[in-house]
């Protein structure tokens, strides 16, 4: 099938999922979600970790950073899921994935920003 006979919303699909596996994503369909049959252009872990950040970033602008032991503790919750499945003790679900990524996600970005503000605090005094 030539790509210019394909639907716009059939384009903008292979664009993003274009985008999703530079991003790195794996995109198994077995480990994704689907919204009106498109499979969304990156993981159910990929996706939480994407809500994570975001979750966090919009935190920062209004609210501190969350103690630098409670953002290492949430990057833990992804890794401990990432590794039962990956040692094949347990499968872990979609559900899981999402949440476990959105924690992992908020807790990386919590990483970053008390790094920076260490930074800053640094240069500035």
């Amino acid at each position: 099938m030539r790509e210019n006979s394909l639907s716009r919303a059939d384009r903008i699909w292979l664009t993003l999922m274009k985008i999703g596996c530079s991003a790195g994503c794996h995109q198994r369909a077995d480990r994704s979600f689907f919204f009106r049959s498109y499979q969304f252009p990156v993981c159910a872990r990929c996706t939480g970790v994407a809500v994570g950040q975001m979750a966090m970033i919009l935190q920062w602008i209004w609210l501190p950073t969350p103690p630098l032991l409670v953002c290492v503790i949430c990057l833990g919750i992804l890794f401990v899921d990432w590794f039962i499945q990956q040692r094949g003790w347990l499968e872990s679900t979609n559900l899981r994935r999402l949440l476990t990524g959105t924690i992992g996600g908020y807790g990386l970005i919590g990483v970053y920003a008390t790094l920076f503000q260490m930074v800053i605090h640094r240069i500035i005094g």
